[in-house]
């Protein structure tokens, strides 16, 4: 008998079933093999689905089969194990599309049942046999939520309606399954582009950086060789400056690229990374010096933190106030979300209405007195940041400047 609760029929099989049940996971070996799902993903949750809708309908098996175009797997089950049929054989393939739930006390006594092989026991006795559709949001039917018995039984309303519910709690399920494998593939996808996007750039940079290199060079014999009050001598200053900004720009690419990949995490120390990068930049390090900072463990990729550091202490020092001499302090904050660290320099300061769009790629404000740059150096410290799971926010620095926050969350 059918269940007093129903929907409207579904569709027929659309073409490319197998296709489509690869969106939600399910991919399957040629030939009767046993039923598998992605690695990354677990039928765990959908097991215990079925063991609770056996137990609540009083009955020893269930399972969630999937109907692919020439068979039955199920790939959840209780009471029994998972197995494949042709879906000549299903006995859920004839109902599944019906668009609502399926009752039968005794599979027996149905003609459509009969003489199925699970019926007549060639394949299994059954007789109760209870089967819900498990339609997709986009009208997709991909299989059911079977529960049967191997003798009579005759569920009451309440344990139907339970069911059904049960039944829609699968499809969640299986829809969000569906949402991770795409995020999954997604994600992939981008680290391949960026893998790719970061071998590009490389190969662009050692193809420009070496004519550049070399015309600076000539440059460099040319201003030797002119006197300092000949007409060309301005001119080989400008080209040099600008063939040497455009040499910093190419390495900021290749940085930009680079950042952001696979992290070789490390416990270390970021006052030692900040003393190193104080050597790099020429800066004095400690209290009372252009740059000091606190002492604090972090698990980073210490390069990547170095990166980082270098970068927003050489903001501070193209960006220094007229007005005073240049302080950078580097601090820390540590408590259950993780380690939070704070840059804070006394230069120029940058306008709150600015501050999220220098964060993007290639983005220069363009004031008076602004030292050159490529645009590139915040976005690559942002990189950094969002590549450890955390994220960089700039702010006012207490009595002027620019005070760079980035947070690095436990457990990423």
């Amino acid at each position: 008998m059918a269940g007093a609760h129903s929907t409207a029929a579904a569709p027929s099989d659309p073409l490319g079933r197998d296709e489509l049940l690869q969106e939600y996971g399910f991919a399957f070996p040629a030939g009767n093999g046993a039923s598998a799902t992605e690695a990354e993903l677990s039928t765990e949750p959908l097991e215990n689905l079925v063991e609770l809708a056996a137990k609540l309908c009083g009955v020893p098996f269930g399972v969630i089969n999937v109907l692919t175009s020439d068979e039955q797997r199920q790939v959840a089950a209780v009471g029994i194990d998972a197995g494949v049929c042709s879906r000549e054989d299903s006995m859920c393939s004839k109902v599944f599309h019906s668009g609502e739930m399926t009752v039968v006390r005794d599979a027996s006594l149905d003609p459509r049942f009969a003489t199925n092989p699970f019926v007549t026991g060639e394949i299994a006795a059954v007789r109760f046999y209870a089967s819900v559709p498990l339609e997709m949001s986009s009208g997709f039917v991909l299989g059911s939520l079977c529960v049967f018995s191997d003798s009579p039984a005759a569920p009451d309303a309440g344990q139907l309606d339970m069911l059904e519910i049960l039944s829609r709690q699968a499809v969640q399920l299986l829809e969000l399954q569906r949402r991770t494998l795409q995020l999954n593939r997604a994600l992939t996808e981008v680290r391949e582009s960026n893998a790719k996007l970061a071998e590009f750039a490389g190969r662009v940079s050692h193809d420009l950086r070496g004519p550049l290199t070399t015309t600076l060079g000539y440059v460099e014999m040319a201003e030797d060789e002119v006197e300092g009050d000949h007409p060309a001598a301005e001119y080989l200053q400008i080209i040099s400056a600008s063939g040497h900004r455009m040499l910093a720009m190419l390495e900021d690419v290749l940085t930009y690229s680079r950042m952001g990949g696979v992290l070789q995490r490390q416990r270390v120390s970021l006052q030692e990374v900040a003393a190193e990068v104080a050597r790099d930049l020429g800066l004095s390090f400690g209290p009372g010096a252009v740059l000091d900072s606190e002492e604090m463990k972090l698990d980073v990729d210490p390069g990547q933190l170095r990166t980082l550091l270098q970068n927003l202490v050489a903001n501070a020092m193209n960006y220094r106030s007229p007005e005073r001499d240049l302080n950078v302090r580097i601090s820390g904050i540590s408590n259950y979300h993780g380690i939070t660290v704070l840059v804070a320099d006394n230069g120029k300061g940058i306008a709150q209405a600015d501050r999220q769009r220098v964060l993007e790629p290639l983005v220069r404000l363009h004031r008076q007195g602004d030292g050159h740059g490529s645009g590139l150096g915040l976005a690559i410290c942002r990189r950094i940041a969002e590549a450890h799971g955390g994220e960089l926010s700039l702010k006012e620095s207490p009595g002027g400047g620019t005070t760079a926050v980035i947070s690095f969350p436990t457990d990423q």
